[in-house]
């Protein structure tokens, strides 16, 4: 932004005589700079806020999670056809949001027995943020929507996966908001509504 002005005052110099047009013209760039800056700062301290009530991957040498639960986590089964638990034990760190990326990294990592896995392999979970009021933020890599293998009802299943384990296993999660490389989408396979937050779906589940 500094760097920005000095050039704007390197121009000024540079011009003997000013029209108010062009007056105006650097008045409103001046203006259009300012705003930008005030923006960017809003959305980093929004980040910065979020950020205290969420996770992302961890990094090496992080230390061991030190909570074991008991979770049911939920697939498809081999028809696809609808979603079916399979309880497993994961370990996770204190809050809420550690626990809340435990469950998705167990989806993406796939059932352990006859079930079929909802979430493409190589999908990575990039953050993941639980707010005060009961919404969850996951934000997953461009994996999931590039390697998926489209379909209504394979979408529809790949979605409340991961919507149905965290709600169904953490209470402090109401509604699940999905994200694509930290941004908003439309759908994942053209046919989910994600631009919403998502609450769980029991009539998926047998």
């Amino acid at each position: 932004m500094r760097s920005c002005f000095c050039l704007l005052i390197k121009s000024l110099r540079r011009r003997r005589t000013l029209t108010l047009g062009t007056l105006a013209h650097f008045s409103h760039l001046i203006l259009s700079l300012a705003i930008a800056c005030a923006v960017t700062l809003a959305l980093a301290a929004l980040h910065a806020k979020y950020a205290t009530a969420g996770v992302t991957d961890h990094p090496a040498g992080e230390t061991a999670p030190a909570t074991a639960s008991r979770v049911h986590l939920y697939f498809t089964d081999d028809s696809n056809s609808f979603l079916t638990a399979e309880q497993r034990k994961v370990l996770h760190g204190p809050d809420t949001a550690a626990f809340a990326a435990a469950i998705v990294r167990a989806l993406i990592n796939g059932p352990q027995k006859t079930l079929v896995r909802t979430i493409p392999a190589g999908t990575k979970l990039k953050a993941i943020y639980v707010l005060a009021n009961g919404r969850c933020y996951v934000d997953l890599s461009s994996r999931i929507r590039d390697q998926h293998p489209g379909g209504c009802n394979t979408e529809l299943l790949t979605v409340y996966s991961v919507v149905n384990s965290l709600i169904l296993n953490i209470s402090e999660i109401k509604t699940v908001k999905l994200l694509i490389d930290g941004a908003e989408v439309p759908t994942l396979a053209g046919h989910v509504d994600l631009q919403s937050s998502v609450a769980a779906n029991m009539l998926l589940i047998r």
